[in-house]
């Protein structure tokens, strides 16, 4: 399997979890959240909106685009603090989330 073939796995994987626990959106940010250009949108998005509508839909153009993937990639830490206080059982998606990052060392 390629790396890309691999990434987009995950990718499908983290959409689907999402969409079990209930933190998927139907309704896109304003345009002006999505063009923050904080790390990971923080100003703007929650975590789970920046992989929603910013990260998953990037990752999948540059596959589906043939275009090199990042050299570095690296958003576990930022994933398990901003559900640090999560309610909902996020260890799958917190693995899954591990296993994108492996994808690209």
């Amino acid at each position: 399997m390629t790396t890309a073939n691999n990434v987009q796995l995950i990718l499908d994987n983290i959409n689907q979890e999402m969409i079990s626990l209930d933190i998927w959106q139907s309704t896109l940010p304003n345009k002006e959240a999505l063009k923050s250009e904080a790390p990971f949108c923080c100003d703007t998005l929650s975590f789970s909106q920046w992989l929603e509508f910013v990260l998953l839909p990037k990752m999948t153009m540059l596959i589906d685009s043939n275009m090199p993937l990042p050299n570095e990639f690296e958003i576990l830490p930022m994933a398990i603090e901003s559900w640090k206080n999560e309610e909902k059982d996020m260890t799958v998606l917190i693995s899954l989330i591990e296993q994108l990052d492996a994808a690209f060392k």
